[in-house]
This record gives structure tokens, sequence and C-alpha cells, in this order.
């Protein structure tokens, strides 16, 4: 934990207003107010994803100043290496569904301590929606304690996606957002039961969502089974398992031949 006592007040208000901030230019069904460019393929950023960097950038790094700084829209600092406390950050994880009008975005915060995340915020406001969550405390969302996913049997496994390969014809899609965040979330209020990814992802998409759905119950790993740890010189896990402790070795062992195809492919 932070050598001296975080204002976990501050850092919940600074997330809400920064979540203001983005909600100001969103248009529900429509186009956001923002300029959009490509990052690369596939991966849009606007202003907006900027403009919410900056704003948490210095007010987060006000509330506590020892803590090094690791977010997708600013530019990284090998320093943080060195140190036990950082904030990691997604101004907008979803930024998709955010410039399309769609609600399945969120302002992601969290403070990592260790490697671990230990104080988490996600503001989801085009839902109405606040998680906070403390390492070993448990996590809220708007207020209400919750308990995730106690899933028990893999086969009918409620799994946020467009569609699913036949392999997975035994699992049942439900709607899916565009923020991995979100979908993690997901699992936290019991609204689906598995999220698996296998790609390459980067920690500042899943480290608050992490904390999360681990405080609800769920078990989160990458797409291997193995334990996440954050603040890694290449700030990347290969894929991503968050779901009921129940299924989570089904899901370890349905993705591994698919999982070491890929890694394994030039």
């Amino acid at each position: 934990m932070p050598e001296r006592q975080l204002d976990r007040a501050a850092v919940v208000a600074a997330t809400q207003e920064a979540a203001a901030l983005a909600f100001a230019s969103w248009r529900e069904g429509g186009a956001a107010d923002t300029h959009v460019w490509d990052k690369g393929k596939n991966n849009p950023v606007s202003d907006i994803d900027m403009a919410v960097d900056a704003f948490l950038t210095t007010k987060l790094r006000a509330i506590l100043p020892e803590a090094s700084w690791l977010s997708e829209e600013s530019a990284d600092d090998p320093s943080r290496l060195n140190a036990r406390l950082l904030w990691l950050v997604d101004p907008i994880d979803g930024t998709r569904d955010y410039v399309c009008g769609r609600s399945g975005w969120c302002v992601s915060v969290a403070l990592v301590a260790d490697g671990l995340p230990v104080f988490a915020v996600m503001a989801a406001p085009a839902q109405n929606k606040v998680w906070i969550a403390a390492h070993g405390e448990g996590v809220t969302c708007n207020g209400e304690r919750l308990t995730g996913s106690s899933r028990l049997d893999f086969n009918g496994s409620r799994v946020p996606a467009d569609d699913l390969p036949k392999l997975d014809a035994d699992l049942v899609t439900v709607t899916k957002p565009n923020s991995i965040a979100m979908r993690m979330t997901m699992v936290a209020c019991d609204r689906a039961d598995l999220v698996a990814t296998l790609r390459w992802g980067h920690e500042w998409d899943i480290a608050a969502a992490h904390l999360v759905a681990q405080e609800a119950g769920a078990v989160v790993t990458d797409a291997l089974g193995r334990p996440i740890r954050y603040n890694k010189s290449a700030p990347k896990d290969f894929g991503l398992i968050c779901c009921a402790p129940g299924i989570h070795q089904a899901a370890v062992e349905r993705l591994a031949g698919r999982a070491a195809k890929i890694m394994s492919s030039p």
C-alpha cells in the first residue's frame, strides 16, 4: 500500500471529473464532438482521449506525487520501473464505442503497488456507473457491493462477444461493449461468466478492471492461466481470462491449443 494514506475520495472525484469531461463531448447514437485519428490499424484515438489523459495526469500525480505514471496516451517514462507505486490509466477504454455514440466505454484508473493493483476506479458515465475497488476490501458499483459470477459448469457460460467460433458453440453470447475493461466488469456484476482474449494486450487496458473483477470473486490471469503482474518493462501480456473461479481451469484448457498456435507463429 502507499507509504502515506491515499486520499481515495480525491481519486474517485478526479476519475468522475475526467468522465464528465469525456461525457460532455459524447453523443448517444452519433459521432462524438471531437477530432479522431488512427494511431495504428483499428486503434482510434481522439482529442478527448488526450484531454482526459492530461487532466488525470495533473490530478492524480498531485494526489500521490510519489507514484509514477503509465497511461495509453502518455510517453512511457522508464523511471517508473524503479518505482514501487504506479498510476496505471486508460483515459478512455473503448474509444471506438465512444466516438460512435455507443455506451461501452469508460475512464479507467488503477493504483499499482509492487506490481499489483491495490485501488481502482472505473467510471462509465454513458451508463451512469462507477466502480470502486480496494484490495482485500471488496468492490462496489454505484455504492452497491458486488458478488461476481459463481458459475461451475463451463458449458453454457455467458461470454460478451459478437459471435463465437464453432469450437465454442457450447457457450452463450451476451452483449459486448468495445471496452475490455467494461467486459470484465460484466463478470464482476454477474452479467457474464467469462471474458477471454488471445492477443497481446496492454496493462492499462485491464489493471483497474482486474481489481474490480478480483474483488467481486473472479479469477484474472493471462490466456495461459498465469498470474498478471503490472509495471513490466514491456507493459503487455498475452491474452486474458477473467471468469468465475469454478470455470477457470476449463477456460485455460479450452484456449491452450489456440494460444500455443498463435504464440508460435512468426
